[in-house]
């Protein structure tokens, strides 16, 4: 029986240990694992001399340091002595800096943490082998009990075993270098350089009291473009130091062995086979702009060391290591993608007003908000607020808004949801109170689920429609109800048409599962099932087109009878006109299929066909699906021209969704996740957009509001949990001017009611026994 074996069944504390990489994940592992173990055998093999270290200062969260502190009050004390602290960042773009405080940093140098971390596994018996390459990982894993692979990103250890891990590399669109200065800034600044060849970013903060760390970052292009390619490392180190003098004060950047890169995202499926588990990057990477790297390495060596101690046997405590830390990495990993992905589009927000312009990039990564930052820095946010035009004392989600003729006190909406719960198409008492709740909530604006503008075009039996007299009726009733009894607040409609994802069942019963009977025809741009097993469409005649096109135009015609204020064209989710936009749906020859401006062709001409009923002063809006998270689907740059199209055919907003087009669909799910591609549009074409998808929170509605975003945010689940979301959302805020207004029977609720008694005497002693 090998080592490693014998750990897994005799248990997992009285192991010897190798430790591959001589890192701060690495070396820390080692100490934590020899100081709740003495008698552990702990090896680390560290290819390079004690003093080699790539990279200059190392930013530790106040969480990280308390991890430490109860793991190793020595390492903590050490570092204490050590740390450079700070508050402040500021930003300069076009000679303008804007400073916002109450951040709290704590650097110091990279060299000087791995100094203290050598001192610490000396101390404790921990064998360090330097300049010393360490053996086959295989040989390792038969000759200890855990092996520890703590090697990088680069990892020989994750390679040696890549069937079994699963990594992804991703290499990203930007080329940075990692340079030092040889002065404190006095704050964590990032400076905006806009040269001939495009835009460059610097990132510098202090780790000591007479060094900062500086990294210059920028678009693989315009490095190109700039000559660095041909630059060598001090001609590189150079010509950043004359780009940036100003922000350097005129005082040199040297480098240590510094080279340009691109940063790398890992992913791995699995992070331990047998007893080799991956810690720090090669496990995961997140992007520098967040400053998480040896963050997440400190933080996975401690979840480990912690496992092994309180697990039974190797394989239990390695499972729990990974279940432990995977969902925090992959957070970090959302987030420090949001920024990374922020500074490569950095050009994009070039042009918005200054302070706009700042908080835009203090909220890119979704981890600092409106309202923390507003903690942080009130007299800052404040500023912000003010330039973006919100009256005192109000909130930027109760901000109004203009479309055409028709004013928003506010930037809510309550997003479209279909509840399948219409009888024949006609919408009843359920929708008048599901509709009606909502709209008494205080939300500016108030969307109907997916309106089919035929029967055939119904998703399920369940669904509302708006093609008889008597369905119009029943949406007269729903919108009159708003109107008197919520006024200020805007009820629209969605128009739309299934396509081939219709004739299913009701949602609870199996989503997007076929009807068993009763079933109608399908119809899709081309003959293609959304599902194998689902009912196949066939492709629509010319005649057809004619026919869809003006049962859209009749709906429409209803829906301006009914008293609607706004109507948005349902061109998303793989129903009938997002099947013409997305390739993988349209399959067509004729002039409707092909290039993307051929694949417009039909949805224009619904849009410039209702556009031509519906009321000149009432805004329209349109539902796209932004990217189909397929290969070979809708693709941002494609979602940037459909919106333009759109734009020029009169729409007065974007609706930007995602995905839903195909059933192998792999979208990237996280905290409003969808509203990078509404950011985009709006900045590329222009145009207001409504960003939705996961945005659950007033503090996130504010963030991206006031950040520039978006226009407004629509909210699907948390209006489902509370219909009165925005109404409780101003009170949470103390807000109570005109962006909202409780209905006058519901004043009384106005107030948070109490939950229990708080003021009790608090224990002052406690006696032992």
């Amino acid at each position: 029986m090998r080592v490693g074996e014998q750990a897994m069944r005799g248990g997992a504390r009285a192991m010897r240990v190798a430790v591959i990489g001589g890192g701060p994940g690495g070396l820390y592992a080692a100490a934590l694992l020899k100081r709740l173990d003495p008698g552990r055998e702990i090896t680390v093999w560290e290819r390079n001399a004690p003093d080699d270290t790539f990279g200059f200062g190392v930013v530790l969260s106040d969480e990280t340091l308390g991890g430490i502190e109860h793991a190793d009050p020595v390492v903590y004390a050490a570092l204490q002595d050590e740390f450079v602290r700070w508050d402040d960042i500021d930003i300069v773009r076009r000679g303008v800096r804007h400073t916002s405080g109450g951040h709290g940093f704590a650097a110091l140098g990279r060299r000087r943490l791995l100094e203290i971390l050598h001192e610490r596994c000396d101390s404790l018996g921990v064998e360090l082998r330097f300049r010393a390459e360490a053996p086959p990982v295989a040989e390792l894993m038969t000759a200890y009990d855990l092996v520890v692979a703590a090697d990088g990103v680069h990892s020989l250890a994750r390679a040696a075993y890549a069937e079994v891990f699963g990594p992804s590399v991703e290499e990203h669109r930007c080329r940075y270098i990692w340079l030092a200065a040889d002065f404190a800034f006095d704050a964590f600044r990032f400076e905006i350089a806009e040269t001939e060849h495009g835009v460059m970013q610097l990132h510098g903060y202090p780790f000591a009291a007479d060094a900062s760390t500086v990294i210059i970052e920028m678009r693989e292009e315009v490095w190109r473009a700039a000559g660095f390619a041909d630059l060598d490392e001090q001609e590189s180190v150079e010509q950043c130091g004359k780009i940036f003098a100003d922000a350097l004060g005129g005082r040199q950047l040297r480098s240590n062995a510094s080279a340009w890169t691109t940063f790398r995202t890992v992913v791995n499926d699995r992070w331990s086979h047998g007893n080799l588990v991956l810690l720090g990057d090669a496990a995961h990477t997140a992007h520098f702009s967040i400053g998480s790297g040896t963050k997440l390495a400190v933080e996975d060596a401690l979840a480990l060391a912690a496992c092994l101690e309180e697990r039974p046997g190797l394989e239990e405590a390695l499972v729990a290591y990974e279940e432990e830390r995977r969902p925090v990495v992959a957070s970090t990993q959302r987030a420090a993608r949001a920024s990374l992905e922020w500074f490569e589009n950095l050009g994009r927000y070039l042009d918005q007003p200054a302070r706009q312009f700042a908080f835009n990039l203090l909220t890119r990564s979704r981890r600092v908000t409106h309202e923390n930052l507003r903690l942080r820095d009130a007299h800052f946010t404040a500023a912000v607020e003010r330039e973006f035009g919100c009256p005192p004392g109000t909130p930027p989600m109760f901000t109004p808004l203009r479309l055409r003729g028709l004013r928003l006190r506010n930037r809510v909406v309550v997003s479209p949801m279909d509840m399948y719960s219409a009888v024949d198409g006609v919408p009843g008492d359920f929708h008048l109170v599901h509709l009606g709740a909502r709209a008494l909530g205080g939300a500016g604006l108030v969307m109907t689920e997916m309106v089919c503008v035929s029967p055939e075009g119904r998703i399920t039996p369940g669904c509302a429609g708006l093609y008889t007299t008597r369905q119009a009726e029943s949406w007269r009733r729903i919108t009159d109800f708003v109107h008197r009894q919520a006024p200020g607040t805007a009820i629209g409609i969605q128009l739309g048409h299934s396509g081939r994802k219709g004739s299913t069942k009701l949602m609870w019963e199996g989503i997007d599962e076929p009807l068993e009977d009763g079933n109608w025809p399908l119809v899709a741009a081309s003959p293609i099932p959304y599902k194998p097993e689902s009912q196949p469409p066939r492709a629509l005649s010319r005649a057809q087109l004619t026919d869809l096109r003006e049962q859209f135009t009749a709906a429409t015609w209803r829906a301006a009878r009914c008293g609607f204020d706004l109507l948005e064209l349902h061109c998303a989710h793989g129903y009938l006109l997002s099947g013409f936009l997305s390739p993988l749906t349209n399959r067509r020859t004729d002039a409707y299929g092909g290039s993307l401006t051929k694949r417009l062709r039909f949805p224009l001409e619904v849009f410039d066909a209702v556009r031509a009923v519906w009321p000149e002063e009432r805004p329209m809006t349109v539902r796209i699906s932004a990217t189909d998270w397929a290969d070979g689907g809708t693709t941002g740059d494609d979602a940037v021209e459909i919106a333009r199209a759109f734009a020029a055919h009169g729409a007065d907003a974007v609706d930007v969704s995602t995905g839903q087009v195909v059933a192998d669909e792999h979208p990237e799910y996280g905290r409003s996740y969808q509203t990078p591609y509404a950011d985009r549009i709006r900045h590329e074409t222009g145009l207001p957009v409504i960003a939705v998808g996961a945005i659950s929170s007033w503090d996130d509605v504010n963030s991206l509001i006031l950040a520039g975003r978006t226009d407004l945010c629509a909210l699907a689940r948390p209006h489902l949990y509370d219909p009165h979301w925005t109404l409780h959302a101003a009170a949470e805020q103390g807000y109570e001017g005109p962006g909202v207004a409780w209905p006058m029977p519901y004043r009384a609720g106005s107030r948070r009611p109490q939950t229990g008694r708080t003021d009790a005497p608090k224990p002052r002693l406690s006696l032992g026994t």
